[in-house]
């Protein structure tokens, strides 16, 4: 759903069962955030507990998966970077013969392997000690090195680059660091 709101509307307005066809790709980070946002609430909801608690444990975890897939998206070459003259530089031949960045391993470690200390430095401790605060801090990390790395990614074909010249992931990260941010004080100054 994520990626039909976000990424192909329009395409999906006018092909909306394709919507259900998973095997053909298209997913979407952010829209898999709000999607465990309602998951969490509804849970909470049923069990009578903290949204928060169950977001901290999901926030502290969810960089492990962040890795493995963004290994995944690079095995099949998937959201690839943009072209490079870097000695790293990687050929994607079923996409095109350009050497390009290899965004998904940029992905992998930021996202991925440094998020994931990052985490569960503040986690052990014990520096944050009101639920909420690790997923604002998960929200705000996680969104600084996307748009960092969005740099080096190609943007969506069917999307291109949009106002000051940033794709819609940069965007999109730049609301969820804001969010992240208004969560992590809020969390912090509550009694």
């Amino acid at each position: 759903m994520g990626y039909a709101l976000f990424y192909n509307f329009g395409y999906y307005l006018k092909n909306p069962i394709e919507i259900l066809m998973v095997w053909n790709g298209g997913m979407s980070f952010h829209g898999g955030v709000i999607g465990v946002i309602v998951a969490s609430k509804l849970f909470s909801n049923k069990y009578k507990t903290n949204q928060f608690i169950f977001l901290d444990l999901v926030a502290i975890s969810a960089p492990i998966g962040i890795f493995f897939g963004r290994i995944a998206n690079f095995i099949n070459s998937e959201l690839y970077g943009r072209a490079t003259d870097v000695p790293w530089s990687v050929q994607f031949t079923i996409i095109d013969s350009i050497k390009r960045h290899p965004s998904q391993l940029y992905e992998a470690f930021l996202e991925g392997i440094v998020l994931f200390f990052i985490l569960g430095y503040f986690f052990k401790k014990n520096y944050l000690k009101k639920p909420g605060q690790i997923s604002g801090l998960f929200l705000i990390f996680y969104s600084l090195f996307r748009f960092f790395i969005e740099y080096f990614r190609s943007p969506d074909l069917q999307i291109g680059y949009l106002i000051f010249n940033l794709t819609l992931g940069q965007l999109i990260s730049s609301a969820f660091i804001v969010l992240g941010t208004l969560l992590f004080f809020i969390k912090k100054n509550e009694n």
